[in-house]
């Protein structure tokens, strides 16, 4: 933190401003907890439509002759005290090519316990803002069987891609593919994913200073898979591995992806597809998930969201699961014998058909025995779209050191949930 203060110091000396022309953000929190990493997004248009309204309605990016003031990589975000915070624009929506279209203005504040309002600036500078040290990071990664991972400051994920499923990755590989969610835990808050692709296996499962990877997913749903769930029969229908991929932000402060499954047999003649849309957050344990599910064959499927119990003969973790049905959140905290004390979860957010929860078991290749899955249900008629957060702390990384400071977590990202931050936007001197 200390070097993105310096940075953000040297910044303000060295850029020149327009002059008065800029906009107060009032962010106001109504709990009393704290609220750290909070992420503040206001829309890109807000900020046009007050500092340029010349290009509000425009597609200004083709007009070279009337170049806007206002551009995704000139806007300085500063708080009370003047100091600069770092800041992202995403463009989500664009399709390639030159056009473009600017979607959010992206930056976080720590909120203190009790804290109730803070205030904002944005400004347009008239050169460019140097980008600021990235926290998230994310990508393809062909060069390992076509998994895909992810990170921030805080942990790593993986999921297992198509090249998995194929012959090539031969007999020892093939059997571990599927749609669960892997945690690479890391005890720095420097990026590891591609130093890690760089280790051989073995090395990748020994922790030589910076962590490892620890937590064995497999067929699994590992931290916040999805498969559709036969109460009847007691059966969890996964698909295969992801068969598309599209990264849609990458940073500094925001990650989005997506990752497309191919229909599977639900069981029953049902068929199910799903599209994952992640987001990930610089100083957040949870990630977010939206799925939006396909159904055919039946009118409602019920989707079980999992977490995975290392109690097998290869892991040997001791297991602690909890859930709070009030606050909608599942976790399990498990206390390695070599590794110490880890944790996964999900928190259900608002308006989501939750259902109850319910457990899987099923037998792993290379005799690793049961290793369950602690299930969230969620109801899901075709079309539907459900969100959910997942994640996972390691002791070794972050404020969370515990298993009682874990549900703590959880019980207040489900606060945090249901009483959002508001964002106000106005022109300086209009406020």
């Amino acid at each position: 933190m200390k070097k993105i203060i310096s940075f953000a110091a040297l910044l303000l000396a060295t850029l020149p401003v327009f002059g008065a022309d800029h906009v107060v953000v009032t962010v106001t929190n109504d709990l009393d907890i704290a609220r750290p990493a909070e992420t503040i997004i206001i829309p890109f248009a807000q900020i046009l439509q007050l500092l340029d309204p010349e290009h509000a309605n425009a597609q200004y990016w083709q007009n070279r002759a009337n170049y806007p003031k206002v551009r995704f990589d000139n806007l300085l975000v500063k708080d009370a005290a003047g100091n600069a915070v770092p800041s992202q624009v995403t463009n989500l929506d664009t399709k390639g090519g030159r056009n473009y279209i600017y979607n959010e203005v992206i930056f976080q504040h720590d909120f203190a316990a009790g804290e109730k309002k803070a205030t904002f600036t944005i400004e347009a500078v008239d050169t460019q803002v140097p980008p600021y040290p990235a926290k998230v990071f994310g990508r393809f990664v062909p060069d390992r069987l076509d998994d895909f991972a992810w990170e921030n400051d805080l942990i790593a994920h993986r999921i297992y891609g198509p090249g998995l499923e194929l012959p090539s990755a031969g007999p020892d590989l093939m059997p571990f593919g599927g749609s669960g969610i892997d945690v690479w835990s890391k005890r720095f808050p420097y990026f590891i994913i591609n130093r890690w692709y760089g280790k051989d296996h073995n090395a990748l499962h020994t922790d030589t200073g910076e962590g490892l990877d620890m937590y064995e997913t497999g067929q699994a749903r590992g931290d916040g898979g999805t498969g559709v769930w036969d109460d009847q029969n007691k059966t969890l229908y996964v698909s295969h591995d992801f068969r598309t991929q599209k990264v849609m932000a990458n940073g500094p402060i925001r990650l989005v992806f997506e990752l497309g499954y191919e229909p599977w047999d639900a069981g029953n003649g049902v068929k199910v597809s799903e599209t994952k849309h992640f987001t990930m957050d610089a100083g957040h344990y949870l990630d977010e998930i939206e799925s939006t599910f396909t159904v055919t064959g039946a009118d409602e499927v019920t989707i079980g969201i999992g977490l995975t119990e290392h109690t097998s003969r290869s892991d040997n973790a001791q297991v602690m699961p909890a859930n709070n049905e009030q606050n909608q959140w599942e976790s399990v905290w498990e206390i390695y014998r070599a590794n110490g004390q880890f944790g996964t979860g999900l928190v259900l957010a608002p308006g989501t058909k939750f259902a109850g929860f319910a457990r899987s078991q099923k037998n792993e290749p290379a005799s690793n025995g049961l290793r369950p899955d602690d299930l969230m249900l969620v109801k899901v008629k075709n079309g539907d779209t459900i969100r959910y957060y997942a994640g996972a702390a390691w002791e070794n990384l972050g404020s969370v050191k515990t298993g009682e400071q874990w549900s703590a977590y959880l019980t207040a990202w489900s606060q945090r949930l249901r009483s959002p931050v508001k964002v106000s936007v106005a022109l300086a001197g209009a406020q």
